[in-house]
């Protein structure tokens, strides 16, 4: 056994799906693990001593992923210029409408890989499609609100058509559903308030039930087996599943990185100043050791370990819902560190004390459940550090932000260690292998 408490197992190429992809493209998130890059090994080729194919994440894939990070650059400086519970309500919801979408096209290049050139040409349409989106982020609530509905319902539409090439006409189970909750959002930007909430509400709905339309759906119109279709659903490559999520989270964490410059603007380079930026970087790299040292490995073992017709329902709860709040807590915790490191040696307002804690908060929790839903071990320490990071917010509001900086590192560093300890001494008592 690993220190994840899974066999470990090689890796190869990796992929991944999203929310709702393929069907609940949602579903399909598996676990992200790296994967080891073995020379002559193609993009459609064998995984060696494996029957699977391997499958590598490809350059255009990054590129997408790169424009739809974007969006969540957005989402920070919409948040940073507006720490209340309110826009942090909205910021909620365009993330999790965008990362449904994002999810479906990681799976789609899962099992429809953009190695043609009609395939490529699409997927950069949807590439534009999601940056329309991301431009009108700002003003997604107000004027802008029918321009992302727009945005939104082009990325749906180039999604439903891609894969066409590999679910052929059961593409209308979520193809129908995706476009009735675009149509949402759109209608949203025609109203404000509660009616306007009330449509995005609407949108998260029709979303959430694509897994079971696309899974039962087909089944009363075929008459197929569940279990058959399941099988299809879930007929994605793991390694490169894990590895496009992966890739994701680290495009992610260049935004607490880009973070760290905008809040220190054109202010004097001083000693303490250069302390707080090392802390900020100190913070991220503390949260991708959590991530990438000590779960995507785990993740990944437990994704090639789970049966064909059980990988849809795994790469949802583990891809979608879990991999939601560590995004999201990473756009937080931006925020914060924005708001924060012009200020170190002051009393923080509550917005960016509450924004730093509740971003590494979030990020963990997040990262409890996937570890839960991948059955990686240990939890408790993990659990314990949520309520504790939390509660660093009263140090920067009572004392200083560089003191509530200092309490976070230390929170991580702490948890990381324990782990580390419970491995060593877990590690005697497992069989031989």
């Amino acid at each position: 056994m690993t220190e994840h408490g899974t066999e470990s197992r090689p890796r190869t190429g990796t992929g991944e799906r999203g929310p709702q992809a393929g069907t609940g493209e949602a579903a399909q998130r598996p676990a992200t693990g790296e994967r080891e890059q073995k020379p002559g090994i193609e993009e459609t080729g064998k995984k060696p001593g494996s029957g699977e194919t391997a499958q590598r994440v490809s350059n255009l894939e990054l590129f997408f992923d790169l424009v739809f990070v974007f969006t969540l650059t957005q989402i920070t400086v919409l948040l940073a210029g507006d720490l209340s519970f309110a826009t942090a309500g909205r910021v909620a919801l365009i993330f999790v409408v965008l990362f449904w979408m994002y999810g479906a096209y990681a799976y789609l290049t899962n099992q429809v890989p953009p190695d043609r050139p009609s395939r490529r040409l699409l997927l950069m349409l949807g590439m534009a499609a999601f940056l329309v989106c991301a431009l009108a982020i700002p003003r997604a609530f107000d004027d802008g609100g029918v321009v992302f509905g727009l945005g939104y319902l082009a990325v749906v539409l180039v999604h439903s058509a891609l894969y066409t090439r590999s679910h052929g006409r059961d593409v209308i189970w979520y193809a129908v559903p995706n476009s009735l909750a675009a149509l949402s959002i759109t209608a949203a930007g025609l109203f404000e308030g509660v009616r306007a909430d009330g449509l995005w509400l609407l949108a998260l709905v029709l979303q959430f039930v694509t897994p079971y339309l696309a899974t039962y759906g087909p089944l009363r119109r075929s008459g197929r087996e569940l279990d058959d279709l399941r099988s299809q659903l879930g007929g994605l490559d793991p390694s490169h599943f894990v590895e496009r999520h992966g890739l994701l989270l680290i495009v992610a964490f260049g935004e607490s990185v880009i973070a760290i410059g905008i809040g220190i603007g054109d202010l004097p380079l001083t000693p303490g100043l250069f302390g707080g930026a090392f802390l900020s970087l100190a913070l991220a790299v503390a949260l991708w050791w959590t991530y990438f040292v000590r779960d995507e490995g785990g993740a990944e073992a437990a994704f090639h370990a789970t049966p064909t017709n059980q990988r849809f329902q795994l790469a949802m709860n583990g891809y979608y819902y879990a991999f939601l709040p560590m995004l999201l807590g990473i756009a937080c915790l931006a925020a914060g560190l924005k708001k924060t490191l012009g200020h170190l040696t002051e009393h923080l307002h509550t917005g960016p004390a509450l924004a730093v804690a509740g971003g590494v908060a979030l990020f963990l929790a997040g990262d409890v459940a996937f570890r839960a839903v991948m059955r990686l071990t240990p939890l408790a320490y993990r659990a314990a550090t949520v309520p504790a990071a939390l509660a660093t917010a009263l140090l920067g509001i009572h004392l200083a932000a560089i003191t509530q900086l200092v309490a976070l590192v230390a929170l991580l560093v702490a948890m990381l260690a324990a782990e580390e300890r419970w491995a060593v001494c877990e590690t005697p008592s497992e069989p031989a292998r």
